[in-house]
């Protein structure tokens, strides 16, 4: 829901840095590399009980993760790296739920474990709608350029990762803001669900 707006104000200092970077001997898919190793790290010290670790370490790997995409836009996107971007993407927030679970089990196993299932629901009905959006030839730039199709709903990308800086801020506030969090999650897939249903009748 927030992507469109974070795009706007994000999007100009990354491509700046971007072009900055534009020499430098590593390219996007190595950026995405990077981020990925500081997002294990943010789950393993979360689950090893240093949360605001975890929180510098995961802001590390938002951080490459936007910074990967501007490096792209700037030397030519691939295939490749739109795969990757997504894939490490969708581990690391698995991976995140997973750390609160380790942290605590007796207070954050079952909303962890509500949490995950609600990630299938919107991991799944996004990346198969994205792929009959491709077969369809539909492309939207709402989101910015991306290497496929990025349908919508009230958990993006952003809320996410507000969701997760709020819970590694105050950690006592996971099992409650998962609930809240993972319900919104079941909205957001039924939309896509129905959304899918309309448009590829």
């Amino acid at each position: 829901m927030l992507d469109p707006l974070m795009r706007r104000l994000i999007d100009p200092p990354l491509n700046g840095l971007a072009r900055r970077l534009d020499r430098a001997p590593f390219g996007a898919d190595a950026v995405s590399l990077a981020g990925f190793g500081s997002g294990l790290a943010a789950a393993a010290t979360l689950a090893l009980g240093q949360a605001h670790l975890g929180l510098a370490l995961f802001l590390c790997n938002r951080a490459a993760d936007g910074l990967d995409g501007a490096l792209a836009r700037q030397r030519g996107a691939t295939d490749r790296g739109g795969y990757i971007d997504i894939v490490l993407d969708f581990i690391i927030y698995g991976l995140m739920a997973l750390g609160f679970a380790i942290r605590d089990p007796a207070m954050a196993a079952l909303p962890a474990a509500f949490l995950l299932a609600s990630f299938m629901g919107t991991g799944s009905s996004f990346l198969a709608y994205a792929i009959l959006a491709g077969k369809h030839g539909r492309s939207t730039a709402l989101r910015g350029a991306k290497s496929f199709y990025h349908l919508g709903g009230l958990t993006e990308g952003t809320e996410t990762i507000i969701f997760f800086l709020l819970c590694l801020a105050e950690p006592g506030w996971f099992p409650l803001l998962a609930w809240i969090f993972g319900a919104l999650c079941w909205l957001t897939t039924l939309g896509r669900v129905i959304a899918g249903w309309r448009d590829f009748s």
